[in-house]
């Protein structure tokens, strides 16, 4: 059998049972089993196909997944993360769309404290959105920036997504994870200028002349209380990486333990609350695991069966430059967004994109951010965005899918004009991984 047949068994199978709604672990299992049948020799390829699948979750440097997830969890069920809403909102003072500028900053701690984007929006969305449209505030004004944040939590270390991504693709997890700082800041910063900018305008978006209702040590005690205690799990994680002091494992679990710590300072870690952040640790870690069993397999029987080697040679051999092909991966991602959540366009994109990158000498920790970009887009992208489902699911019944999807478009513009920039100015990637060393 061709390794084009191979080509439009595998990767058309497996997007066909995406497309029509199976979950991405069961549909990958289904044309692996089948793949592993044809290709592989039968009895034989499935029993290997097993040993294959068990080998590719007994890998150490998945190990920072669950204590990422773990770091989230903790900060939602102990209600630190409550807290640290309100330093930020105190510290704020006389600017435009204050609340909204809240949001945008608030969200921007928690990716340097939580790994999980859904988690992120939807305490955001359920806390400060009911706020805003009491205080006036237009639904997309009010929207917008929480799910736009939301999506920079998959930039800005920890991210569990980020080391799925290192381990899947064979980039370094620790480059790629610092990789993401500095295009996940830019991007907070340019969306508070564009919501203050807006804000000043079109007067009716936002109410004017908001001022925080506290001075003096009042304004700043919640920020030095929580806040700053909270960003230092940040620097525990980057910090240990980066001084080489920590593989990324070590200084997930010193994150994990620092924000464990944190909360018992608090006296916020109650034995129920604890229980809450380890089932859902339990259940999101569960899941990320079962679908790297997917994803490396498919990527195994792409190999053996030819098609991988066929597709690197058709892609190589067009005689296109390397930025080109590059290019071209990074709009195919962003198709792949509108229809597909993140972890299904690592596991239909990395077998075929990596190969070619490897072949080509791209700068793999450049590539990977930028995929990682095309992932945080996907999140927001209509129809299916996930953040936009999650907004929907805790928005009040007066806001609108309509104004969901106008409130993220402007971000959406942005995001991609970031894509552009780190495209055409890799250092924005590249340079603090190198700096770090």
């Amino acid at each position: 059998m061709s390794w084009q047949v191979a080509a439009w068994l595998m990767l058309g199978g497996s997007t066909l049972l995406l497309f029509v709604g199976l979950p991405v672990a069961f549909s990958f299992l289904a044309i692996n089993l089948i793949g592993a049948a044809i290709y592989m020799g039968g009895e034989a390829g499935l029993m290997q196909l097993a040993r294959n699948a068990v080998n590719s979750v007994m890998t150490f440097s998945l190990t920072p997944i669950p204590l990422f997830v773990l770091m989230g969890e903790v900060l939602f069920h102990t209600g630190l993360a409550v807290r640290v809403i309100e330093g930020i909102e105190r510290l704020i003072h006389r600017v435009p769309a204050r609340l909204a500028v809240v949001a945008v900053v608030a969200g921007t701690v928690f990716s340097a404290i939580s790994g999980s984007t859904i988690a992120t929006t939807a305490m955001l969305g359920s806390l400060m959105l009911p706020v805003m449209l009491a205080r006036g505030y237009h639904p997309t004004m009010a929207t917008g920036p929480i799910m736009a944040i939301g999506a920079v939590d998959m930039l800005i270390p920890p991210s569990a997504l980020t080391v799925l991504l290192g381990s899947l693709s064979g980039i370094s997890i620790s480059q790629l994870l610092i990789g993401g700082i500095v295009p996940g800041l830019i991007l907070s910063l340019v969306f508070v200028a564009y919501v203050t900018t807006v804000a000043r305008l079109v007067p009716g978006l936002a109410p004017d002349g908001e001022a925080a209702q506290h001075a003096g040590w009042q304004r700043w005690r919640p920020f030095v209380q929580y806040v700053l205690p909270s960003v230092s799990i940040f620097g525990v994680v980057v910090g240990a990486m980066a001084a080489g002091w920590a593989t990324p494992t070590e200084s997930a679990a010193l994150g994990a333990f620092a924000t464990v710590t944190l909360a018992a300072a608090y006296r916020a870690l109650s034995f129920a609350a604890l229980a809450k952040a380890l089932r859902g640790t339990a259940v999101i870690s569960g899941m990320i695991l079962f679908i790297i069993v997917g994803a490396t397999t498919f990527a195994q029987i792409l190999s053996f069966s030819g098609a991988a080697d066929g597709l690197v040679k058709i892609i190589t051999g067009q005689g296109l430059p390397a930025w080109a092909i590059v290019a071209g991966m990074m709009l195919i991602l962003i198709f792949l967004g509108i229809f597909v959540d993140q972890v299904s366009m690592m596991m239909i994109a990395l077998p075929i994109f990596m190969p070619v990158v490897q072949t080509l000498g791209v700068d793999l920790v450049w590539f990977g951010v930028m995929f990682l970009i095309c992932m945080q887009l996907g999140l927001l992208l209509p129809p299916h965005g996930l953040l936009l489902m999650t907004m929907r699911a805790v928005a009040p019944a007066e806001v609108t899918m309509a104004h969901i999807f106008r409130g993220v478009a402007p971000f959406v513009i942005i995001s991609l004009l970031l894509l552009g920039a780190v495209f055409l100015w890799p250092p924005i990637a590249t340079w603090l991984p190198r700096w770090l060393g």
